[in-house]
């Protein structure tokens, strides 16, 4: 299993989005790269498959900043859609806007592999490499010492606790059965 160390396409992406993320931003992009490592690890993609994967994995939890929210898939979503129209890419907006949506899916994502994987590279990094999705634990900590978590998980847990006081009966509006 291969380690992607730059991938220049993430670089440029989220730099444009450093002054809404802010201080976020070192762990926001480190999540990014171990996540669509884990993703790329899960299978034999094209090199359109992962322009794609690298896309929805700089735009899949964004929303969290420009709307302070917990309630965060469709607010990311649009904001991909808004970067694939002015990069000339609209036609592959449904398929981004898959992955958005369905990354904290509990089930299996049949109808897209694609898809699927990029639940599963999610998962892998969202519980912290508890769930592994078949990946071999030595590739899952090699990832973590090279994209240290810098705070996103901390700040994740942050922007749950305001999202719960206000909304107790919604707690977690980004998990979808």
């Amino acid at each position: 299993m291969k380690l992607y160390e730059s991938l220049p396409l993430i670089d440029d992406t989220l730099g444009g989005w450093s002054e809404v993320i802010g201080r976020d931003l070192a762990g926001y992009r480190n999540h990014v790269y171990r996540m669509v490592n884990f993703t790329y690890a899960l299978g034999e993609f094209s090199d359109e498959a992962k322009r794609k994967i690298e896309i929805a994995g700089c735009f899949h939890d964004i929303g969290i900043w420009p709307e302070r929210t917990l309630d965060y898939l469709e607010p990311s979503a649009l904001r991909a859609e808004e970067y694939l129209d002015g990069n000339g890419l609209s036609n592959i907006q449904p398929q981004i806007r898959e992955m958005i949506c369905q990354h904290h899916k509990l089930r299996r994502v049949d109808n897209d592999p694609l898809v699927e994987a990029f639940r599963k590279g999610d998962l892998v990094d969202f519980s912290l490499g508890i769930f592994k999705c078949g990946l071999p634990r030595s590739f899952v900590n090699e990832v973590k010492a090279a994209f240290p978590n810098a705070g996103f998980h901390k700040c994740l847990v942050g922007v749950a606790s305001r999202w719960i006081l206000r909304h107790p009966l919604n707690p977690v509006p980004v998990v979808k059965i």
